[in-house]
This record gives C-alpha cells, sequence and structure tokens, in this order.
C-alpha cells in the first residue's frame, strides 16, 4: 500500500486538522517553545552506567503462568535451524531464571491504571497520538554535539515511491510482514512499520554509479536468502520474489537455463551479491555486514485504515556491524548458553549513547517517549531490555525477526499493513499460524489478558475454529479481521500507555494493560511449568513463513 503524508481522506493529518485547525496551530506555537529546551540525550546522560535490573533482558512475558496448559512460550523457544543452532524449547519444559531474575522485576504489569484513563477524554487521547514526535527528534539530534549514535535520517514527512523506496534518497525501503504472534499484533497495544537499508556498494553497479536495479536485485536475492527454508537442499529454494533483471548477475536465478529480465522466481542462489557488492558473500539465513533497520513502534490511531498513528512510542534502530563466520556463530551461542549455566548475568558492549552491541554482531539503539511524549534516547537499562529478544534465542534468524516473514515480492515493499494478508501458516505447518496460537495459548496474548480476544474467539470457553479460519488463505476475510481491535479498546490501549509513559518507569515494564495482569507470576521458583506433563511442549516454531501460493494484495 502506498503512503504519503499528504493532507487526503483518511489519512491520519487529515483525520487531526478535521479534528481542530485551532488546535493544531496552536500546537506548532507550543512545539517550537518546547523544541528550545528539548534535549533528547539527558536522561541517558544522567542515567549512565546506571542499571537496577540486570536481567532487564528477560521480557516481563516469560513470568506468565502457564496453569499446566497455556504455552505461548512456543513462538520463541523452539528447536534449531540453520546458522541459529540454539536450540531452547527445553525453556518450555522448565522455568530456568538466574537467581537475580527469580522475582519479576516488572511491576507495571499489575498496577491499576483504569482511573488515571479515565480522566483521559477520548477527544485528547487521539489529539496526543495524531501529533509528530519524530520530527523533533530529528531536529534535535541533528545539533548534537558530539552525540555518535544514531542520528534518524529517514525523511517520513517526504514519504515512499510506488516500490516502496523512501523518496528522500536515503536508501531505506518500507518492510510490509506478518506481524510476530502475540504481543505484536495490535490488538495488543502497537502498530508499527519497518524499514530496511542496505550499504551503499548495494546500490551500485560495478562502475560506482547509483543503479535502483542492481539494488533491487540486491534486496531480492536477501529476500530469498533470509525467507527461504535453510534446511532445504540448495535446489530446493522457491521464493517468489519482485521482477528482477538475472542478467545483470549473470547467473540463473530461476533454473530455466538462461538469463532474462522480468525473473520473479528464485529456485537458486549465487555465491555472492551484485554490482558493487559482487565481492559480498551471500549466505542463506544471515545478513550482510552493514545492513540496517528502523522499526517505529506507534500509537493506535482508530480512524487511520492501517491503525496506524502519526506520535511513536519507540524508534529503534540496528545495524549488523560485525560479520561472523559459521564457527564464530557457534561459539558465541555455546558462550551464552555456558554463562547462563554459570549463573553469570549477560554483560553487553557498548553504551545508551552508542548503542549496546550483542555477541552476534547487531548494534542497536532506541528511542522511547518522555512524560511530554517527546522522543529521548533510551537509558543503559532501557537498552538491555531489546537485548534478549535480539541475542539468542532459538526462533530469530540473524538474531531479528521482521523480516523473515516478508510478504513475498512487490506485494512486500510497502508501508506496513495487514489489511488483504492472509493468515498463512508457519513454514513446516499446515494449519493457520494465528489458529495455532490461540489453540496453544488459550488466549489472544501471552498474559491471556486480550479480553476482547478472549470474547470474540472463545464464547463459551471453546476455541471458535471456523471463525478464525475465515481469515485463512481462500477464506472471506484477513488478518485486519482476526488482529485489529475495536475502537473503544485501541483508545484504551492508548491511553493505558499515555499513563504508563507520564510515569517514566520503564525500568518496571513498557506494558501498558487496560486492567492489571493476573496470569503473571509475581515470583519464580525454578523448575517444572507443568506443559510437559500435560503434552503442551512444541518444538515446532518457527519464524519464517509458508506463503506457497497465496496472492496478497499490493495496494
Amino acid at each position: 500500500m502506498k503512503r504519503t503524508h499528504e493532507v487526503r481522506p483518511g489519512s491520519w493529518l487529515a483525520a487531526a486538522l478535521a479534528f481542530s485547525l485551532v488546535a493544531a496551530s496552536c500546537g506548532r506555537r507550543e512545539e517550537r517553545g518546547a523544541e528550545a529546551g528539548y534535549d533528547p540525550l539527558a536522561r541517558a546522560r544522567e542515567a549512565a552506567g546506571r542499571v537496577n535490573n540486570p536481567e532487564a533482558s528477560v521480557p516481563p512475558l516469560c513470568y506468565t503462568k502457564t496453569n499446566g496448559s497455556s504455552n505461548p512460550c512456543w513462538v520463541c523457544h523452539t528447536s534449531a535451524h540453520g546458522p541459529n543452532t540454539r536450540s531452547d524449547w527445553d525453556l518450555q519444559v522448565e522455568y530456568s531464571f538466574s537467581e537475580t531474575a527469580l522475582k519479576n522485576h516488572y511491576e507495571n504489569l499489575f498496577v491499576d491504571r483504569r482511573a488515571d484513563m479515565a480522566a483521559l477524554s477520548d477527544e485528547e487521547i487521539l489529539r496526543y497520538v495524531r501529533e509528530d514526535n519524530y520530527g523533533p527528534l530529528r531536529r534535535a539530534l541533528a545539533g548534537a554535539p558530539g552525540f555518535e549514535g544514531y542520528v534518524p535520517d529517514l525523511d517520513l514527512e517526504r514519504g515512499f515511491d510506488e516500490q516502496g523506496f523512501a523518496k528522500d534518497g536515503s536508501g531505506y525501503r518500507a518492510v510490509r510482514y506478518k506481524p510476530f504472534p502475540g504481543a505484536f499484533w495490535p490488538t495488543n497495544g502497537s502498530s508499527d512499520d519497518v524499514f530496511l537499508r542496505l550499504p551503499e556498494a548495494f546500490r551500485k553497479d560495478t562502475q560506482g554509479a547509483a543503479s535502483r536495479a542492481i539494488y533491487t536485485l540486491n534486496l531480492s536475492l536477501l529476500e530469498a536468502a533470509i525467507t527461504s527454508d535453510p534446511d532445504a537442499p540448495p535446489d530446493r529454494i522457491d521464493r517468489r520474489i519482485e521482477p528482477v533483471d538475472e542478467r545483470l548477475l549473470g547467473f540463473d536465478l530461476d533454473g530455466d537455463g538462461t538469463f532474462a529480465p522480468g525473473v520473479t522466481r528464485v529456485r537458486r542462489l549465487p555465491k555472492t551479491y551484485a554490482g558493487g557488492a559482487s565481492s559480498v558473500p551471500l549466505e542463506r539465513g544471515l545478513y550482510p555486514r552493514g545492513v540496517e533497520f528502523l522499526h517505529s513502534v506507534r500509537y493506535l490511531d482508530p480512524d487511520v485504515p492501517g491503525f496506524a498513528a502519526r506520535r511513536m512510542k519507540e524508534l529503534r534502530y540496528a545495524r549488523k556491524v560485525l560479520s561472523l563466520d559459521r564457527w564464530a556463530l557457534l561459539r558465541a551461542q555455546e558462550k551464552e548458553l555456558d554463562e547462563k549455566d554459570e549463573g553469570l548475568l549477560p554483560v553487553y558492549t557498548g553504551s545508551a549513547m552508542s548503542g549496546l552491541r550483542n555477541a552476534f554482531g547487531w548494534q542497536l539503539q532506541g528511542f522511547i517517549e518522555d512524560e511530554a511524549g517527546r522522543l529521548r534516547l533510551s537509558t543503559d537499562e532501557e537498552h538491555r531490555f531489546c537485548m534478549g529478544c535480539h541475542s539468542s534465542l532459538g526462533v530469530t534468524v540473524d538474531q531479528t525477526f521482521s523480516f523473515a516473514r516478508k510478504v513475498p515480492g512487490e506485494a512486500g515493499w510497502r508501508m506496513q499493513d495487514i489489511r488483504d494478508m492472509p493468515d498463512v501458516p508457519q513454514l513446516g505447518h499446515t494449519e493457520p499460524e494465528v489458529l495455532v496460537y490461540l489453540r496453544r495459548v488459550g488466549g489472544g496474548d501471552e498474559l491471556r489478558a486480550n479480553d476482547e480476544m478472549t470474547a470474540r474467539f472463545f464464547a463459551g470457553g471453546a476455541l471458535a475454529e471456523a471463525e478464525v479460519r475465515r481469515a485463512a488463505p481462500g477464506g472471506d476475510r484477513d488478518l485486519a479481521f482476526l488482529l485489529f481491535p475495536s475502537r473503544a479498546r485501541a483508545l484504551a490501549l492508548d491511553k493505558a500507555y499515555r499513563v504508563l509513559v507520564r510515569g517514566q518507569r520503564f525500568d518496571l515494564g513498557r506494558d501498558a494493560l487496560p486492567t492489571p495482569a493476573v496470569n503473571v507470576h509475581a515470583t519464580i521458583t525454578n523448575g517444572s511449568t507443568g506443559l510437559e506433563a500435560a503434552n503442551r511442549v512444541y518444538r515446532d516454531g518457527r519464524l519464517r513463513l509458508d506463503w506457497g501460493a497465496t496472492a496478497t494484495s499490493a495496494r
């Protein structure tokens, strides 16, 4: 779907302007005044080196109560595939926390925010989520002396072209993908978008001239390398891609015996990328050094077709700064396991100012809202929160999530939008992914706190499978039917998170529930989860998806 930031019917900007032209004018004056004293680095600078929870990399969802029957753990902890040799499905069987992590530090899960939420009107929260806090961050960091971290260089106001490329010439490209099961679904609180950029050499031909055709080809090669089954033989790859010219590569991608333009299948992978990156090895399941991801986590706007609000809760950036060979990757994974077995707490290099680096060559940096809603650099501890899921986890593909779940071909190079996207199965599965998740979890999120999903799909206590299957390939509905919240729930989730932001205690968790969590342990006793005895341990969780012959909308 093409989205621009023009004033048009149905856009977030049109809705905001229609809401109050006077308020918009006042807001611009207030913004200029606020920016004058706005230092997005101040909080991180003041909190440098301070960590209250050394196990902040353990996410709050790991404290869920299984009651011996609900298993949301399978989507992350699974068997090993490809270069990711981490097989951690045993974490479904037993709680295995360090002594420090036995206490659930995420006290925000248990806070009752309903009185504070009631003080926020619908009009106030809608006005809030429709304001821009990304532009002010860019301007503030552009003038920040000595800042060695990531300065956002994507101009969202200029938008993207029909192929998903940023119009500002930055090299970023929008990625449309199926959201990871559970907390990342819009019905659980946030919308998002993802942008990918390959290094400059991947965007040029062998003479050093910029080439859209070469860049498109290299992005498609990466798509095939990341999304295809890493355990399949090299001659059994089959990925649908956007049309590319294999003559620029001198390699028969579709295996038809000729070199031709307009190729839309990859059935064989070359040894290297194309053009200026022709010396860079193409490795299945691994990204090349220098690849960048920009990920915005946004509020919900129920009056926008895709529910993506203008205001960001967080801005996350990742760059692969080192490429490890297979031996080094294996050693890094073994080292993490050894340290865990020895009871050692995780250690990461870097700092909030430069970003934290994991053992696998990725450097991560994040920005989060301050109490006024402006984006600020995350503190050292707030950065640690991101590291657990992007380090040694069984399900990830080169420590990442989104791109491996990209919609195939042209339809996947767009701004994120789950409308017209089917509920396809995970790779190796035959049943739709959301259906399998709901079966295994018994609810619409890890904590079984999504009462709306429970009411919709578990009326009477039994899963309404026929209703969920309507979004499967060939059905009459789509993922939006399953995963978009009602207007009332969207506003309640926005209000709950706004209340959390005002408190600025992200060290106590950033999951803002409309009502206090019930299915969560305040403390953990290591030992059985009860899932093995109930025969509810699953080793088949896969990040990659089986799109099959499914056609998805390119709108």
